[in-house]
């Protein structure tokens, strides 16, 4: 298929409580719980993640928390509490592309925000849209938003890894991914550290 795109190939090893805690709030299937593995799988165009789906749960034993189809893309999540049931899945999805995980779209940085001291009018909007944690004023405040959108659930992965942050919400889908996470300013600071690098670190195309 000449426009086909592997956008997102993601794959967490180990999902961290907020993280996963996060995915179950949001998801339509199969709950994941903390420790799980996961992988993230987005393409264009959308309908094709039916078929990415069909293959990935009959190739291994995994469960799917998320298959979604909006206006560009298709996203699907699958997970498993071992590794190597996730890895199979994915790899028996690149079988049948023929494609390799290099062929994914390499993930971009679009724009990266730091907030200190949270104004409490702030929070309090950001409260009311939020899925996860609740912001409290006075704390920072930090802002990734990635490309292509699915990405930044690695990245949040990857913060919460890193340092003893809030996960206040979680985009992962459209165009652009949004991560918004909370704490103090070290912490907040170690957190996006790690996710910027986790992000500028991937191979793809």
């Amino acid at each position: 298929m000449d426009n086909f795109q592997l956008r997102t190939y993601a794959f967490v090893d180990r999902m961290q409580p907020q993280a996963a805690a996060h995915v179950a709030s949001t998801c339509q299937g199969d709950v994941p719980i903390a420790g799980m593995s996961e992988l993230y799988i987005e393409v264009a165009p959308g309908n094709e993640i039916f078929r990415c789906a069909d293959i990935a749960l009959k190739a291994a034993d995994v469960r799917p928390a998320l298959q979604v189809v909006e206006r560009e893309f298709g996203l699907l999540e699958i997970h498993s509490r071992t590794q190597a049931e996730v890895l199979a899945a994915g790899a028996a999805v690149l079988e049948h592309l023929r494609l390799t995980e290099a062929d994914r779209v390499k993930p971009k940085v679009a724009s990266s925000m730091f907030v200190t001291n949270v104004n409490p009018y702030q929070a309090q909007l950001i409260n009311k849209w939020r899925k996860g944690n609740l912001l409290i004023p006075g704390q920072s405040l930090y802002v990734l938003e990635v490309s292509p959108a699915a990405y930044v659930s690695l990245a949040a992965n990857e913060a919460e890894k890193a340092a003893d942050i809030s996960i206040v919400e979680v985009r992962a889908l459209g165009r652009f991914g949004r991560l918004f996470i909370s704490g103090t300013e070290s912490d907040v600071q170690a957190a996006a550290t790690a996710a910027i690098a986790c992000i500028e670190q991937l191979e793809g195309k």
